[in-house]
């Protein structure tokens, strides 16, 4: 089931539904710069088990509007809650990889935590995916400034190279040919835009907000979002699990995924 949901009088965001009629929801929320395809094995696996899932691209990416400005955690949260609304959800999961994480968060804070009942973080980039004067353990500012340049200079070449940094198990050719494809479904704008957000926002004081069951999933080797980060969650989350996951890189829920869906199917039950 597709939908698309007007969140601006010029911006839809598109939604994409499996099994409507499971018997728990859990929303994702996806990483910069791919789309909801990113999760196509837990689409895979999850509505088997009975859990209705839910993929929302966010603006600039996959299938969605691509306006010209509007890419902060502040505007995304906000389409995520009218997404929410739209349709109806209820005591539901809301899960995020990466920047989608840290969108995620900010929904949680923001909204209060509107009608979420638990809530899993991928690989999240929170409380800052940068080194702060306060916080040493995030990558240089510098590094994603670079990438920002490249996206406007050579984005292909950018999100080529992206792919190695990504993961840490060796994969086969064709399945980092349609990662790489994901990213080329964004427009250049929002892609930069984007990493302009998660380079210069932080999200230290809204994790003490979240009052929900938090899961967090960090693989070890993760090269974006560095595992110091899951642990900067880990204590500034109340309620909150921390599973490393020992073989994976940024891209734990396909470089582990029997794994990953065991532990999400778990924690949602």
């Amino acid at each position: 089931m597709e939908h698309f949901i007007k969140v601006e009088p010029d911006v839809d965001i598109f939604v994409h539904e499996v099994n409507p009629e499971g018997k728990k929801t859990i929303l994702f929320i996806h990483g910069w710069p791919l789309n909801h395809n990113a999760y196509e094995y837990q689409f895979d696996y999850l509505p088997a088990m009975g859990y209705r899932c839910i993929g929302m691209d966010t603006r600039g990416f996959g299938k969605s509007s691509k306006p010209w400005r509007g890419y902060g955690y502040d505007r995304i949260a906000d389409d995520i809650l009218c997404v929410v609304r739209h349709l109806h959800l209820k005591d539901f999961v809301l899960a995020g990889h990466s920047m989608g994480g840290a969108a995620a968060i900010r929904y949680m804070a923001r909204h209060d935590g509107f009608c979420v009942s638990k809530l899993a973080l991928f690989g999240a980039a929170a409380p800052s995916l940068t080194i702060q004067p306060d916080f040493p353990y995030g990558v240089p500012k510098e590094a994603v400034t670079q990438m920002i340049e490249q996206t406007y200079q050579d984005r292909p070449n950018m999100l080529w190279q992206l792919k190695d940094m990504f993961f840490y198990q060796k994969l086969s050719e064709p399945f980092l040919n349609w990662f790489f494809q994901l990213g080329l479904r964004a427009a250049g704008w929002a892609t930069a835009d984007c990493a302009v957000t998660f380079r210069d926002e932080t999200l230290f004081f809204d994790l003490g907000k979240i009052n929900v069951p938090t899961l967090i999933l960090h693989g070890i080797h993760d090269r974006v979002c560095l595992f110091p980060l899951a642990e900067a969650m880990k204590k500034g989350i109340r309620n909150s699990v921390l599973i490393p996951f020992e073989d994976s890189g940024h891209g734990l829920f396909y470089e582990q995924k029997d794994e990953f869906n065991a532990k999400l199917a778990e924690f949602i039950g």
